[in-house]
Parts: C-alpha cells; structure tokens; sequence
C-alpha cells in the first residue's frame, strides 16, 4: 500500500516571498499541522520516503520520529516549471503572470530556463517514481511529496497511456485547478 500526503503549509503557500523551491520552509501552521497529523496516523509505516524539498522533509519528520523511523528522500518533489532563477524573492502573488502564460501556451516541451522542468519531463518523472515507489516492497509506505506531484499521480492513473500534447497538458491544469489537494492531504494508489 502506497499513500502519497501532501505537505503541510510552507511559506510560499502562506503567500510569502521565497528563495529557491527546495528551500521553501513550512510556517508556524504547517509545523504544527504537520505534528498533528503524525499524531493521529494510526499504525507503523513499512517505509517513510520524502520529496528532498525542506517542506516535505519538515512535514515527514513528526511521522518519522513517532515511529523512530528514518525518511528515504525519492524525485517527488514539486513540478518548477518556473526558473527558479528568475523567481528568486517572489511571491506566488507576483508570480501570477508568469504561471498564467505558462499554462495558456500549453507546451509540453518548453523550459523556462535552468533547473526549470518541463511538462513532459514532470510526467516521466513522475512514472519513474512510482515504479520506485512499487518496488519499495510489501508494508504500508508513505510518501511525503507536493500538490502537482500528487495531481500527476491521480491523472496518470486515470490513463497511464494518455498522449503528452498540448490538449493533455490544458486537461492536466484543469483537474489540479477543479480538485486542488488540500495541506496533508492523502491519497491511496490504488492497487495494480
């Protein structure tokens, strides 16, 4: 069994400016959501694996220490289709423009510029990490990752097989825009 939770609030979803995505800290709220949601996890995880973004780490962390378990860190990290670069010290608010435009053009294989990732890219990633995930053995593993990451997951569950074309990148933005997935928010895989 592989449950994916979403982390806690972390500075950039608190509409603070911020540095780096790997960076981005959870807030005063995420750290005790986070130490919340430990609290109420009812059995021992098999496996505790984390995106090796800080506010996924902050929010496995409660989890791990309950257990006395270490945190695997796996590629489950967040979709930056932004330049980090370029939007070193903004805020999601300031970062609007940029996010709308990316999504209007719809081009699965265009880069933003460095360390940016492609759509394309994202959802191969994303296919490798759960075969990772799958291979992790029996037990309950729980993954600590991001919103587009888990978003991904449900979408390519739905169609493992879909065409990556600009119609399937604007069909992935709505289903994350219509159902966006809430701080430790969780979600099952669903068996083979």
């Amino acid at each position: 069994m592989i449950i994916f939770v979403r982390h806690a609030q972390s500075a950039a979803n608190a509409g603070q400016s911020t540095e780096s995505p790997d960076s981005i800290a959870l807030t005063e709220a995420g750290i005790q959501q986070a130490a919340a949601f430990a609290r109420a996890w009812p059995s021992r995880p098999s496996r505790i694996v984390s995106s090796p973004y800080l506010r996924a780490m902050q929010t496995a962390q409660p989890l791990a220490s309950k257990f006395n378990l270490m945190v695997m860190t796996a590629p489950v990290q967040e979709f930056t289709y932004l330049c980090p670069a370029k939007c070193a010290g903004t805020t999601a608010a300031e970062r609007r423009s940029w996010v709308a435009e990316y999504w209007k053009a719809s081009d699965p294989d265009f880069r933003d510029g460095p360390e940016a990732e492609t759509f394309r890219e994202f959802v191969e990633r994303t296919k490798v990490a759960l075969q990772l995930a799958r291979g992790l053995g029996s037990g309950m593993v729980v993954v600590f990752c991001h919103g587009q990451f888990m978003q991904m997951v449900r979408w390519l569950g739905a169609d493992p097989l879909r065409v990556i074309d600009p119609c399937a990148m604007r069909a992935f933005r709505s289903v994350d825009l219509e159902h966006p997935i809430h701080h430790c928010e969780q979600y099952q895989l669903p068996a083979d």
